[in-house]
């Protein structure tokens, strides 16, 4: 991505001349050019420019059709530099680049048709169906820094003391402080667990507390509580389309798996030299 990056700044400084128009419409196989007998198609080019990064694809047509050109041309007089001259760790690794390759391109499809609006539904259905209505919560809190502290807070506001003022003058949490001590709404697993067990047991309008957490002590108000909103399809969509796509993922792979034949006869070698790179030289 960045050797794309920096390629592609300086060839937006440059400007081609228009090219002399074919004898007939291009194909994918239409040779744009040759380099020592090696064919460079417009193919070729349609899928380089596909792999660019998306500010890259918005150049003048003639600046992206020059130095995406340029650029096939200097990476095949390189490719022949060295095409007699390959390591095995280079054949090596060019065989797992191809596989990897083609392994996302046999999954594609698979999950394309899998994650459809019918099967998001389902998915969204079922992750619902047995679920029941959560509560949410609007509390404030004052935190301080001892047990002592909190209690010499929790008799002043015993005495009458506003929870709000007390919060804003005392509370080492400076962003909810500065709003007197409010947390807003928050849901089951938005808070560390002391602090969300207190806010669970606590009456509304009542002071609870002091409660220990991993960040001090706390007092705690809670003003209101209300049945939580269900989420939208829209707001899980990526969520649903996630798994999905594993399940569809592990379900197609599980099936080839099967199907093939597979023999591991070094399955038992030492694991160790998985790290002896040196057997690459050999």
């Amino acid at each position: 991505m960045a050797k794309a990056m920096r390629f592609m700044a300086g060839m937006a400084l440059s400007f081609a001349l228009a090219a002399p128009a074919l004898a007939q419409d291009p194909t994918a196989d239409t040779v744009i050019a040759t380099v020592n007998g090696t064919n460079i198609t417009l193919g070729n080019m349609i899928v380089a420019r596909e792999s660019l990064p998306e500010q890259y694809k918005s150049l003048p047509p003639d600046v992206l059709f020059k130095g995406i050109l340029d650029q096939l041309v200097q990476q095949t007089v390189l490719e022949q530099s060295v095409a007699d001259k390959l390591t095995k760790k280079d054949t090596l690794q060019l065989e797992n680049d191809r596989r990897s390759y083609l392994s996302n391109t046999a999954l594609k499809p698979v999950v394309t048709a899998a994650v459809s609006d019918e099967a998001l539904q389902k998915a969204y259905d079922e992750k619902f169906k047995d679920s029941k209505p959560g509560t949410e919560y609007h509390a404030a809190h004052i935190l301080v820094d001892t047990e002592e502290k909190a209690n010499e807070l929790k008799a002043e506001l015993a005495k009458g003391a506003v929870f709000a003022d007390l919060a804003k003058a005392n509370s080492t949490d400076t962003g909810s402080g500065a709003q007197g001590g409010d947390l807003g709404w928050f849901g089951l697993g938005a808070m560390v667990k002391p602090f969300e067990d207190a806010v669970v047991a606590s009456k509304v309008g009542e002071v609870s507390g002091p409660i220990k957490s991993d960040f001090g002590w706390h007092l705690i108000l809670v003003s209101e509580t209300r049945v939580a909103a269900k989420p939208t399809l829209d707001e899980l969509r990526d969520e649903l389309a996630q798994g999905i796509e594993q399940k569809v993922v592990e379900e197609h792979i599980k099936a080839l798996t099967e199907a093939a034949k597979i023999e591991k006869p070094g399955e038992g070698i030492d694991p160790k030299f998985l790290g002896d790179a040196a057997l690459l030289d050999k």
